[in-house]
């Protein structure tokens, strides 16, 4: 029976030329969080059910990919990194050493409906500090999260923060069950993608959306929507100007100055480290979606690709291993969404996609020289220049040119008898040669003008490629 070659709905193949700009940016992203002394860890793809479920929000359960063993265990593919960290910490709590700083980069799945650009495999990349109660691992966390960015020469971005305890005072003031604070969350973490007049009817009676569908409203009153309408306008220049207008607002509020004081205290330390707010601004109307944020919430977004949404998030999870037994481990942190970040820079023109890693082709042209070629191609190899050879049958060198030029190889090596009786290669340069070439009015031309190429000693080769590659 024949077989059809095909893919799930909502999954894809990464070719090289989108695996060889994600698989650099991950060392950058890797590079800073090493920077400030994270380690890696990795933890399986499947996990079981009821620990996947029990830490999630309503959301999250729904769109999760369910699987069993041969044991017919409930299994689930796991729909975030923070989830398996927290079991890792309860499983061997007793052999970590707190804080424990790590880094993870994976896959993640969810059983979302698939979309242009939304698929249901996609990659994470956290960066959490767990047993660190102090305010400093979010300044922590938020610094990182802005050198990242930097790192990434992404551009413009704006680094927004607020905290789960502002949205706990926004209950208070409004007069809300804190049974429901999660369901306005929620509805409040939608404000980006529908808008504030849908988010003030989700938040009441509820209405229709665009394709008929009835979305149910929470049936908060009038007065509640106007006030958590207030709280969501409040704007400012800069984070002090902004923290004053959330005191004047809850200024009744019980507890509302403690709270505070401590957005107050991540505010100035971030000022002391040189984050001001044209990087990092309070903005009380993040609301992030999943159910187990408990402090400071943060995301990042780029300012010449809004269309993107956020392409880092993250908050203090303080409650999340305490479902497994045992005291609360504060915990706090953040994910970059690869797959997103990556077609966000591509959108920037921020990064190349070369189709290939190969900086070098050596051309084979003479079956009797096959040994010469591949010795230059190891000794290019141990200089430190990746390094491609022509593997198949000598051919024209039209052909190979054309190969070097489709994916994209900078150089170009070609050494024909002539050349190794005198101990020569002919280097070509790919892209001064096309664009040179350009201005040429007949074959004869070319040939005389030599566009990109130069005579190196073979014994210079190596020195000079990594001088051109600028090694």
């Amino acid at each position: 029976m024949k077989i059809e070659a095909r893919l799930s709905r909502g999954l894809r193949d990464l070719f090289p030329e989108e695996m060889i700009p994600r698989q650099r940016m991950l060392d950058v992203i890797r590079g800073v969080y090493e920077s400030y002394g994270f380690s890696p860890l990795e933890t399986p793809a499947v996990e079981y059910l009821d620990v996947l479920s029990g830490s999630a929000g309503e959301e999250a359960q729904q769109s999760m990919f369910r699987v069993t063993n041969p044991e017919e265990e409930a299994l689930g593919l796991r729909f975030d990194l923070t989830v398996p960290l927290s079991r890792v910490v309860s499983q061997y709590g007793q052999q970590i050493d707190f804080p424990f700083r790590r880094y993870q980069v994976s896959p993640v799945w969810r059983a979302d409906k698939p979309a242009p650009g939304r698929f249901r495999q996609f990659t994470q990349f956290d960066i959490d500090s767990v047993g660190a109660p102090s305010e400093i691992a979010d300044v922590e966390i938020m610094a990182a999260m802005c050198d990242t960015l930097d790192a990434l020469q992404v551009g413009r971005y704006r680094v927004r923060f607020s905290s789960r305890k502002i949205l706990n005072l926004l209950l208070s003031y409004a007069g809300i069950p804190e049974d429901q604070g999660v369901h306005v969350f929620r509805v409040l973490d939608k404000l980006d993608k529908i808008g504030l007049p849908k988010v003030k009817l989700e938040l009441t009676t509820g209405y229709t959306d665009e394709s008929g569908a009835p979305i149910s409203g929470l049936g908060l009153s009038d007065r509640q929507a106007a006030q958590i309408e207030t709280f969501l306008g409040i704007t400012g220049e800069t984070r002090a100007e902004a923290l004053g207008k959330v005191r004047e607002l809850f200024a009744s509020v019980e507890g509302a100055t403690a709270e505070l004081d401590e957005i107050q205290t991540i505010s100035d330390h971030l000022e002391a480290l040189g984050y001001g707010s044209d990087r990092v601004m309070l903005d009380v109307s993040i609301a992030r979606g999943l159910a187990y944020y408990t402090g400071p919430v943060f995301e990042a977004n780029l300012l010449d690709a809004p269309e993107f949404g956020s392409v880092f998030a993250g908050g203090r999870y303080d409650n999340l291993v305490t479902r497994f037994g045992g005291q609360p481990i504060p915990a706090t942190g953040a994910s970059i969404g690869v797959d997103r970040l990556l077609a966000a820079l591509v959108h920037l023109k921020r990064v190349s996609q070369p189709k290939t890693t190969a900086q070098v082709l050596v051309t084979a042209m003479d079956g009797s020289l096959m040994s010469e070629y591949l010795a230059i191609a190891f000794e290019l190899r141990r200089a430190g220049v990746r390094t491609e050879i022509h593997v198949g049958r000598p051919k024209k060198l039209g052909k190979q040119l054309q190969r070097a030029d489709r994916l994209q190889i900078p150089y170009v090596v070609i050494m024909g008898g002539d050349e190794a009786a005198r101990g020569v290669v002919t280097l070509k340069q790919m892209e001064v040669g096309r664009e040179e070439s350009e201005t040429v009015q007949s074959h004869e031309e070319w040939k005389a003008a030599r566009f990109g190429q130069q005579e190196v000693p073979r014994t210079e080769l190596a020195a000079t490629l990594r001088r051109l590659l600028g090694h």
